[in-house]
Parts: C-alpha cells; sequence; structure tokens
C-alpha cells in the first residue's frame, strides 16, 4: 500500500550543497554527502539529488559523485542532472541509484522516456516538470534552470510522460521555489487527478504544516522540500533537519484522516 513520502531534495552547483530562489542566486549551504548522513540518520524515507549544473552546462552527469552519494545514502535515491542518453540512465541504475529524473531531455525528446523505461523498468523513470506561471494566465514547462520556456501544457506533459512510460512525476514550482510559503495545491490536485502513479511536489514547503496541508488536500504523494530541511528560523541558519519518525506518523496520519 503507497503512503506519503517525506523526501528531502538536495540541489548540487558547483560540488556543493546549495539553495536557490526562484532557482536563482544558488547560496552554499554545506557538503552534500553531510547532508545524505544527517538524513540517514534521521531515517529520511526518500531523498532527490539534482545537479542543476550538468544540464545547463551540456555535461555528463558526475558519476563519482553519484557513486560517492548512492554508496553513503541508507534510504532510495533519485538523481536527476544532465541525463540525455539511455547509456547514461543505465550508468547511474549500476552505482546504486533507484530512480533516474529526467526533464529538459524529456521535453525536447519524448521517446527518451520510452527508451529509459524499456531498459531499466519504469518504475525507476521520473519526468520532472518545472512549472511557472504565466504572465497572463495559465502556466507553462520550464528547462535549463527555468531559462529556456516550451508551448507545453503542464498537465498534457504529465500524461503523455505517464503513457510513454514514466513511473513517477515530479512537479516543481519555480514561482515557489525557496520562498516556504506553501505548495501550489491546486496545481498539485490537477497533476494529482490527471495522473495514475505516484508524484511528487516540490517547491515552497515552509514548515511540516505545509507538508501536511498538501497530504490532506491532495492525498498520497510525495512532499519534497530543499529550504525546510537545510533552514532553521527566521534568519535561515543552515541546520540540517527532519521530523522525528513519530512526529512524521503522526503528521500523516492525521493529513490522511482530515
Amino acid at each position: 500500500m503507497l503512503r506519503p513520502r517525506i523526501i528531502p531534495c538536495l540541489l548540487i552547483h558547483e560540488g556543493g550543497l546549495v539553495k536557490t530562489v526562484g532557482f536563482k542566486d544558488p547560496k552554499y549551504v554545506g557538503d552534500p554527502i553531510n547532508a545524505v548522513k544527517i538524513f540517514n540518520e534521521k531515517e529520511s524515507d526518500e531523498l532527490v539529488v539534482l545537479d542543476i549544473d550538468a544540464t545547463a552546462n551540456g555535461v555528463e552527469p558526475d558519476y563519482a559523485m553519484i557513486a560517492h552519494l548512492a554508496a553513503e545514502c541508507r534510504m532510495p535515491l533519485c538523481y536527476g542532472g544532465g541525463v540525455r542518453t539511455v547509456a547514461q540512465a543505465k550508468r547511474i541504475i549500476g552505482l546504486g541509484v533507484e530512480k533516474v529524473s529526467i526533464s529538459a531531455a524529456a521535453v525536447e525528446r519524448p521517446e527518451l522516456i520510452v527508451e529509459i523505461a524499456a531498459e531499466i523498468g519504469r518504475q525507476s523513470v521520473a519526468v520532472v516538470l518545472d512549472v511557472r506561471r504565466k504572465m497572463l494566465g495559465g502556466q507553462e514547462l520550464r528547462t535549463h534552470n527555468a531559462k529556456r520556456a516550451h508551448k507545453i501544457d503542464p498537465i498534457a506533459f504529465a500524461q503523455e510522460a505517464v503513457r510513454l512510460g514514466a513511473g513517477e512525476i515530479i512537479v516543481n514550482s519555480i514561482d515557489l521555489d525557496g520562498t516556504m510559503k506553501g505548495y501550489d495545491l491546486k496545481l498539485a490536485r490537477r497533476v494529482r487527478e490527471a495522473v495514475g502513479v505516484p508524484v511528487t511536489f516540490l517547491g515552497g514547503a515552509g514548515s511540516l504544516g505545509d507538508i501536511e496541508a498538501l497530504i490532506r488536500e491532495v492525498g498520497v504523494v510525495g512532499a519534497a522540500a530543499g529550504s525546510l530541511f537545510v533552514f532553521k528560523g527566521a534568519y535561515r541558519a543552515v541546520l540540517i533537519n527532519y521530523p522525528a519518525p513519530d512526529t512524521k506518523e503522526a503528521m500523516v496520519r492525521a493529513a490522511l484522516a482530515a
């Protein structure tokens, strides 16, 4: 039986752990490996690691870094960044990563979803949708750290990605990234109702209450966050944190019972 997952998301920039706001101005917050060790101790449900340099700079995934992360990680690990071929995806899975996420390459050539799923299994393929609101209403997909716009409806593309073999959809709100103002619940409901595979939402979580609201309003989903799990307090002091098992369980039960 599927249960809600609470998932730290680590952004990698120039080899370090960073946080962004609106996909801009990455702030260094520590060493990724140290963060993984702490999330191991705190029994995180899962971990998402996104290399925000690889696709933007047109370079290969950093396999040495991925291997190091996978060796340390004691929870399911999803990696994304720079994956453009089946061979790259297979190599990453071979390093001990459970899921590979693709974004720009899937938008530019959706057939890649079919090809990767055929090789590593659809349960290991996550498609990331970076979504931004349009000035005149509606939303659009963006890639390359939100610098490249695509005239594609996010909901329609989510459905197409699932049809082609995506086993999970990860929705990342560009507008809410790093703001800690809460998830885009309207978007979350629309995506969740449109697809029949696990969905993870990212962007905007500023408290455990925001996670509880997402689960209460949308149901069994993945609630991912960056700032919430690396900052503490109004002044955003760097502190890796994650809810204790009993706190997490009580929160999930309350959300699902509402």
